[in-house]
């Protein structure tokens, strides 16, 4: 693919040098985990058309990621969207379009993959991640999301690896560092399963 996917998730040393909130780093809040909900997809596929029809061309392509998207899984109740542009620098380009449709600039990471992240919370809470063409990020999210998808056995791992990090309190990040050695072993089973390791 022509594109680095193998190490750390995520890789080490792409960490930004200055803090990437834009307003500031968010409140503190509950980690609440749920059964799959048939509507997340649904809910995917409203916002996806909204997102492609404020864009036009200029979204280059609009993925459902994260828990939501993989049936059967629990999830935090928030839809988890890829959305590839031109050049993520550009903001110009897509922030005012987006921006019409209610979501807010809450993340810019320069130095990882020029990561932008856009937050809805009306009529739903969306986490819009925007990258440019050919991100390994994008494509390491893909098959995770494809890998689960098509392994019941790592989805339940991962799906106990959720319930066992949500008990942990915090934040969403303390939430996440306590899911990493799962993630970490089940990327491991599909770079190989893909001869990538």
């Amino acid at each position: 693919m022509g594109v680095q996917l193998r190490g750390d998730h995520p890789p080490s040393g792409l960490q930004p040098v200055r803090g990437p909130w834009v307003n500031g780093p968010p409140a503190p809040e509950t980690v609440t985990i749920t059964a799959y909900n048939p509507g997340w997809p649904v809910r995917y596929q409203a916002l996806s058309g909204q997102i492609r029809s404020a864009l036009g061309d200029r979204a280059l392509d609009v993925e459902h990621m994260g828990s939501t998207s993989i049936e059967g899984l629990v999830a935090k109740d928030v839809i988890d969207i890829d959305l590839t542009v031109a050049d993520p620098i550009d903001e110009d380009a897509y922030l005012p379009a987006l921006g019409r449709l209610g979501y807010v600039l809450t993340v810019r990471e320069p130095s990882f993959h020029e990561h932008r992240c856009l937050k809805l919370t009306d009529p739903w809470v969306v986490n819009l991640h925007v990258f440019g063409p050919n991100c390994p990020e994008i494509i390491r999210h893909r098959m995770f999301r494809d890998w689960l998808r098509a392994h019941p056995d790592d989805r339940a791992r991962y799906a106990d690896a959720k319930r066992a990090a949500v008990p942990g309190g915090g934040n969403v990040m303390g939430y996440n560092a306590r899911k990493q050695q799962v993630i970490r072993e089940i990327y491991d089973r599909l770079f190989r399963a893909a001869g990538m390791l």
